[in-house]
């Protein structure tokens, strides 16, 4: 039956296999994402999104986190995570159990390719995966500082060569990786989800692990009981001291753009208010966004409006709106 699928679908058995899956699970037991889908919401790639997060769990447990969704301004990341996280809260013992098994079942692997050019795949715990790729993430903007000429992603993938091989690097960069979490769960009073910025949420126990780990790289951001917010640090002046820069950072966690989640470490701060137009160098006028959509600020069309709760709406040329309250407010 599934080689005659394959053969009509034009794609491979393992690749039949998966959507026979995905159609089993839409018709019995996620009935929100297929309605999602059927209304043009979604497309077959989404719905494989929540399919692939909650394929892991129960039934009973994946149709609790799709009862839970929402499907709108959402693109294939974002909704991923969105699952992620609500699988976390609905069944916080199954997670923690399949998170320690995944950390046990680390492995790295090589596949060869064509033209003298291999992969390197590895599996691991997200933070020690973020921290590999934000140290070499610095490597690769120290060298393009110096006028390096190689692309970024160049760049990146020397770093890491170079770092496993034992050679120079630039400086020995220091990679910044911001873990958030809460006073309460911190000291094991509350289990309240964590976050790993760039990655997502994360477990209490994974986030009081890194806390807490004598040998550990990672900047643990505890929030303030009563706001959630680090303290306010200003200056008067166009650009940011970078004790603001940090504050600014650790405040917005991720680019500033609804859908994106590349740290905010590595990515440019901006005035909402132009500096031009009296807008001040805080922590209410400035947001990070990435280098990529840090240049769409001046492209004609694409409109930006922040609300006193820290909702950004983005507005593109053809008239469409984006609304997210980003995680660093409360």
């Amino acid at each position: 039956m599934l080689a005659w699928v394959a053969l009509s679908c034009n794609c491979t058995q393992a690749g039949a296999e998966k959507k026979a899956a995905l159609a089993d699970a839409l018709t019995s037991y996620l009935p929100r994402t297929l309605e999602a889908l059927e209304n043009g919401l979604i497309d077959e790639g989404m719905a494989s999104k929540v399919f692939e997060a909650t394929a892991c769990a129960s039934r009973e447990v994946a149709a609790e986190v799709d009862s839970r969704l929402t499907f709108e301004n959402k693109n294939p990341g974002s909704l991923r995570r969105m699952a992620n996280s609500l699988l976390m809260r609905v069944d916080p013992e199954g997670y923690e159990q399949r998170r320690r098994a995944k950390t046990a079942a680390r492995m790295v692997e090589i596949r060869h390719g064509d033209h003298g050019s291999s992969t390197l795949f590895a599996e691991l715990p997200s933070d020690r995966a973020q921290a590999i790729y934000a140290l070499c993430d610095r490597y690769a903007l120290d060298k393009k500082r110096q006028g390096d000429v190689r692309t970024m992603d160049q760049l990146r993938a020397d770093g890491l060569v170079e770092l496993c091989l034992g050679g120079e690097c630039g400086g020995k960069p220091t990679a910044q990786v911001f873990v958030y979490i809460d006073l309460p769960t911190l000291m094991g009073l509350r289990n309240n989800p964590a976050e790993l910025a760039g990655c997502g949420e994360i477990s209490p126990e994974m986030a009081r692990e890194i806390a807490f780990d004598s040998n550990s790289v990672w900047n643990r951001i505890v929030s303030e009981p009563m706001t959630g917010l680090p303290i306010d640090m200003g200056r008067k002046s166009y650009r940011p001291s970078k004790k603001m820069r940090r504050y600014v950072q650790v405040l917005h966690r991720t680019c500033y753009l609804p859908g994106c989640f590349r740290p905010a470490q590595y990515s440019d701060l901006d005035h909402i208010q132009p500096w031009s137009e009296g807008g001040g160098t805080d922590k209410v006028n400035f947001r990070p966004f990435c280098r990529v959509h840090h240049g769409l600020c001046d492209e004609p069309g694409w409109e930006f409006h922040t609300g006193d709760d820290g909702t950004i709406t983005v507005t593109t040329p053809d008239g469409r709106t984006y609304t997210e309250k980003p995680t660093g407010f409360i």
